[in-house]
């Protein structure tokens, strides 16, 4: 359960949770957030939804998808929606009617197996939210944030990030390969001299705890969680991941200038980095 991995699958990650729900009261919305740049156009669809379960649980849901309406080769399509099994339709319409669907397969699940919340002893609130977040569109190097969020009981609830970069000249999602061919160790011992370049969230009596010192793990992986910038090729490392909990999520940079003479010359040409 404390894996932040399967939180990013939320298709999932509730189907062993249930209840008995009383009431529900459900907020469908059709949320547009249109941005035009070039002729390409982002959309959006919502829903939300809030059950009583018993009579000391609640849960709400909650997911936000992106819209495409420009986007047509289907394993692009299939790519951008990784964590969406079973979609297929990657219309407004379509998409809507599977968030609805997912909504009410996550009420269904709650209502299955009264263990799970038969002995809480107190009122509690739990929750699945998800969302999808263009982050940039430069270079034809499309960059959309994944991140999830959860709480199922216990001390704290639980939540993680996925980065997809999505070439959409070639109409696929953007390997590390195609931007440096630096060897893995190389890039790990990277990882580990740039993981304090970004305050971490710990703190004790004396201030600031370093990202390093949260560290549970003795090599940091580059891992496919990745996107970039015009200064900097940047590392997502979810709670748990790399570090303790206490951690938060962490971001590790690596300059260009460090993966200098590994940059893949069409890369480089693309985003001008000289």
């Amino acid at each position: 359960m404390k894996n932040t991995v399967a939180i990013l699958a939320l298709s999932s990650f509730f189907v062993f949770s249930a209840c008995k729900k009383k009431e529900t009261v459900e907020t469908p919305t059709h949320k547009t957030e249109n941005q035009k740049s070039d002729e390409f156009i982002v959309d959006s669809v919502k829903t939300e939804g809030s059950t009583k379960v018993g009579d000391s649980l609640s849960v709400t849901f909650s997911s936000k998808l992106l819209v495409f309406p420009g986007l047509k080769d289907k394993a692009l399509l299939d790519s951008i929606y990784f964590n969406e099994k079973g979609l297929s339709d990657f219309s407004k319409t379509g998409l809507q009617k599977y968030l609805e669907e997912e909504k009410n397969k996550y009420f269904i699940s709650m209502e299955k197996d009264d263990e799970l919340y038969s002995d809480l002893g107190h009122v509690q609130e739990w929750f699945s939210h998800s969302n999808m977040k263009l982050k940039s569109n430069a270079n034809d190097y499309m960059h959309i944030q994944y991140s999830a969020e959860a709480y199922i009981g216990g001390a704290h609830g639980e939540y993680g990030f996925s980065e997809r970069v999505f070439d959409l000249k070639k109409n696929r999602k953007l390997e590390l390969k195609d931007i440096t061919s630096m060897p893995n160790n190389k890039l790990e011992a990277l990882l580990m001299k740039n993981i304090d370049k970004t305050k971490g969230n710990a703190s004790d009596a004396d201030g600031e705890v370093k990202n390093s010192e949260m560290l549970l793990v003795e090599k940091i992986p580059a891992s496919d969680n990745f996107y970039f910038d015009d200064k900097n090729l940047y590392f997502h490392y979810s709670p748990y991941e790399i570090t303790a909990y206490a951690a938060g999520d962490i971001v590790i940079p690596i300059s260009w200038e460090e993966l200098k003479g590994t940059l893949n010359e069409e890369f480089k040409e693309r985003m001008k980095i000289k």
